[in-house]
């Protein structure tokens, strides 16, 4: 028996660094490409932004405060309220400021700490006071059991204690001492409620690294699910879940959030018969290599021995960094754009006429057609808004909802009944329409539409 070493040629294929960039950049919203956009301008020297001052709905230069093509005028700022006149005091005039007789707004260290007391013994108080010094802005806990424990001399079980009742109260996720914790008390919190989805537990409890960093795949190979529940669980941490608690409420009541329009990335336009598809996102900043950069590059190449090999190294290094985001940025742009104009083709009938015309299309079909991957797909329509023809902001994924119109048509069969009609009612008139779908079927999606049963429904020109 001998030992010797000897190389053997394989093939086999390997995620590269710059596919996953990629595809991680398709993913984001348009919120979190600014802040990805933000964070590489701040860090890269090589990398400019062109000032160009933009419609925020359809990123269409502005003329003056003016869109020319959402005719929309920029609110001017309200006047500066002129000085009121000041007048003498008089001596018989009262002390009295009305604005101390106001109550000052109670803290939300404050509330948690008054339904604390009411909960918890009274030996228990000093506890709760601890542990609520010590949430930080963004309510998370900044100590541990044990520190608190030692601190204020007691048993590690009552400080527990203390604190899974402190996460008891809203917000939820208060308390909670990292980032995981939180999540998963909002999550079990929204379960009770009824509001949940799959696998988002699992993920969050496992995979938050893999999370963060937008690697879907292979949180999907790991777990041996389909990717769509991945992308599903991970719309719902977006649109469920807050990674600060604490934020978003402001003394006893939860501060209302304000009306942010949807911003589109996709805007569709109608002209004649035809429609005209536009990723405008991308429109929204300018991103160029910077000129001083671009010199130093040149002159690099002409004469390197001007510059030390630490020079040299800074130059290139920013300004392929720079280059690589752009391609990744223009790469992002083209994708959306082809899957946009290929849905366009396929649901013509649905921007010229309405829902019930939409056809059954899914994401495995459009990517055969396009030469891509269905993942890829998934990923162009994450998150992603449309602006129809008629000014309605949709989400990209509607293109795919087989149901809608159907849902449509019961909407407005509903809404033109003279009686109420029961579900086989419905069924029927659908039938008459063309579209075959099962009793429990109209059910479903008279349950989804909130539409309430023919027996709690009253008569038309009836209360």
């Amino acid at each position: 028996m001998e030992f010797i070493h000897e190389l053997t040629p394989e093939m086999g294929m390997r995620v590269s660094p710059r596919l996953v960039a990629a595809n991680q950049i398709l993913e984001m919203s348009s919120q979190e490409l600014q802040q990805v956009v933000a964070s590489e301008l701040a860090d890269n020297p090589a990398l400019e932004l062109v000032e160009t001052p933009r419609c925020p709905r359809c990123g269409e230069p502005l003329e003056g405060t003016v869109c020319p093509r959402c005719e929309q005028g920029t609110a001017a700022p309200p006047p500066e309220p002129e000085p009121a006149e000041i007048s003498e005091r008089r001596e018989d005039e009262s002390d009295f400021d009305p604005l101390n007789a106001v109550a000052a707004e109670v803290t939300l260290g404050e509330r948690l700490l008054e339904e604390l007391e009411t909960m918890l013994p009274e030996d228990d108080h000093l506890i709760a006071e601890y542990l609520v010094g010590s949430l930080d802005d963004n309510g998370y806990l900044q100590c541990s059991v044990e520190d608190a424990a030692a601190y204020l001399d007691v048993p590690k079980e009552r400080v527990e204690e203390v604190l899974r009742q402190l996460q008891s109260l809203e917000p939820a996720g208060i308390g909670a001492r990292n980032l995981r914790e939180s999540l998963l008390i909002q999550i079990d919190r929204l379960a009770e409620e009824g509001t949940q989805a799959p696998y988002t537990r699992q993920i969050v409890s496992n995979y938050l690294r893999e999370l963060a960093d937008h690697r879907y795949g292979v949180i999907a190979s790991q777990l041996g699910i389909p990717y769509d529940d991945v992308s599903a669980a991970v719309q719902f941490i977006r649109h469920h879940l807050n990674p600060y608690p604490a934020q978003g409420y402001t003394g006893t009541h939860r501060r209302e959030a304000a009306a942010v329009p949807l911003v589109p990335d996709v805007v569709i336009r109608q002209v004649d018969s035809s429609f005209e598809v536009e990723v405008v996102e991308s429109r929204r900043f300018t991103l160029r290599i910077s000129p001083a950069y671009q010199t130093l590059s040149a002159e690099l190449e002409r004469d390197s021995e001007r510059y030390s090999e630490e020079e040299r190294e800074h130059i290139r290094h920013y300004l392929g960094r720079a280059r690589f985001f752009l391609t990744n940025i223009n790469q992002r742009r083209q994708t959306i754009q082809r899957i946009a104009d290929r849905l366009v083709d396929e649901q013509h009938e649905f921007l010229e006429k309405g829902a019930q015309y939409i056809k059954p299309l899914t994401r495995a079909a459009l990517a055969q057609q396009l030469g891509i991957h269905e993942s890829t797909v998934s990923r162009a329509i994450a998150a992603k808004y449309v602006l129809l023809p008629k000014g309605h902001v949709v989400p990209l994924s509607q293109f795919f909802t087989a149901s809608l119109g159907v849902r449509e048509l019961i909407t407005q069969i509903v809404a033109g009944e003279e009686q109420p009609l029961s579900d086989q009612d419905i069924v029927e008139r659908l039938a008459a329409h063309g579209v075959k779908v099962a009793r429990r079927t109209v059910a479903k999606y008279r349950s989804q539409l909130n539409i309430l049963p023919s027996s709690l429904r009253s008569p038309r020109g009836r209360d």
